[in-house]
């Protein structure tokens, strides 16, 4: 067995199981190449189980953030239908470790990213629709502690998503500096904006096309791509709703139960 196939075996159970694993190499790098391998033998896993790729997502896109973890690019993970929650469903935090969540921005590609040009307006171009999320990240290493590559070979600790409804771009209009509000039972907990997001949340679908190149990612129409959090993300509850608010673009709501479970993956 491979470094990566080993790795990726003991991250699929640390998720199947709801129980972290110390980090993949404590004392050394295993490179980028080896992490992004192993997150591949990760999903390769989860596909045989029966799941289906649905979508990409990024991580480190606020400029705080990737400074915190000394890391100056982002990192792409990948959606399953396995880790997506309806508007208004249920999350059971039982089948997490210690999971978090945060307010987006997706994206629902129109075209295969590589049959269109590579600067700002072709990418746009790109772009069917858009909605507000919510993302909850669960990474499956004690204390949520790791590096960078422990993250990436982790899926970019990707557990479950929502999203609201989605709006034509064009009348959705810039999406640059739109307030964004992240609330538990109605109570604020994160304010922030788009800007966070990149600079400007389109910026995600060249980021995402660079580091789908790079790394042996396929970006097809109809493909969501969760651009990156807009505030800090905060600890999910026992119980309660979460909702995130895009200014101008609408809200998204998940709903936090014990007694219930998003997949039995």
């Amino acid at each position: 067995m491979t470094a990566a196939a080993a790795f990726a075996a003991a991250l699929d159970k640390a998720q199947r199981t709801a129980s972290p694993i110390r980090r993949l190499a404590p004392d050394a790098t295993i490179g980028l190449g080896t992490a992004y391998a192993a997150q591949h033998a990760l999903i390769a896993r989860r596909l045989a189980r029966g799941e289906h790729v649905v979508g990409v997502k990024l991580g480190f896109t606020s400029r705080a953030k990737a400074q915190q973890m000394g890391v100056s690019d982002v990192i792409i993970g990948t959606l399953t239908d396995a880790m997506r929650i309806d508007d208004g469903g249920t999350f059971d935090p039982r089948t997490a470790i210690h999971p978090r969540i945060e307010p987006e921005v997706a994206y629902l590609l129109g075209t295969d990213l590589d049959e269109v040009d590579a600067d700002a307006r072709g990418s746009a171009s790109a772009i069917a629709a858009v909605a507000p999320a919510l993302e909850i990240i669960d990474s499956r290493y004690r204390d949520f502690r790791f590096s960078l590559d422990d993250v990436v070979a982790d899926n970019t600790s990707a557990a479950a998503f929502a999203i609201g409804q989605w709006a034509d771009p064009a009348h959705a209009g810039d999406l640059g500096n739109r307030g964004v509000r992240l609330e538990i039972d109605g109570r604020p907990v994160q304010t922030g904006s788009t800007a966070a997001v990149l600079g400007h949340p389109h910026r995600a679908i060249t980021a995402a096309r660079r580091l789908a190149a790079a790394h042996g990612f396929a970006l097809s129409a109809g493909m969501v791509l969760l651009a990156g959090a807009a505030t800090a993300a905060v600890p999910v509850p026992a119980r309660g709703c979460i909702e995130a608010v895009v200014t101008g673009l609408g809200r998204v709501s998940v709903r936090v139960d014990r007694n219930e479970r998003i997949s039995d993956a």
